[in-house]
């Protein structure tokens, strides 16, 4: 297994699970520290490459997944591969897109749904998951199952 991010590291969400995810902000310098490995861009438009494998989920700013079968699957993938790599979750804030993807895997863990958003804005961000759709988004995610 590789080096894990440290639940105190800047942007770090610790999952039910033990499971721990780094969200982020594109337009803010990379964190110190290592490099995710596997990342999940969230941005309305094709992101730059990186050095690490990464997925782009196309999601315009303030609003949902422009196809919402795929979101579940991309996050999925990386509340699975979060078990052994450093999986990191980006819009271009670190705040809406990125708080709604958190509580979307938040729920995947384990969270309800109805307290997801609220789980992530304590362990995360206060103000993540910004608006009324996308806390309607979480509160109507659900995990397989």
């Amino acid at each position: 297994m590789t080096e894990s991010w440290k639940p105190t590291d800047a942007g770090v969400l610790r999952l039910p699970s033990g499971r721990v995810v780094r969200g982020r902000g594109l337009r803010h310098p990379l964190p110190p520290g290592p490099a995710p490995e596997f990342a999940v861009h969230l941005l309305g438009r094709r992101p730059p490459e990186t050095d690490w494998e990464a997925r782009w989920l196309r999601w315009p700013d303030f609003r949902l997944p422009a196809d919402p079968a795929e979101a579940r699957g991309v996050l999925v993938e990386a509340l699975s591969r979060a078990g052994q790599e450093r999986v990191e979750l980006a819009c271009g804030g670190g705040i809406g897109r990125t708080g709604t993807a958190l509580a979307c895997l938040a729920v995947l863990d384990g969270v309800p749904p109805g307290r997801a958003v609220e789980f992530v804005r304590a362990g995360y961000h206060p103000r993540a998951v910004e608006t009324p759709w996308q806390k309607r988004y979480v509160r109507r995610f659900s995990a397989p199952g």
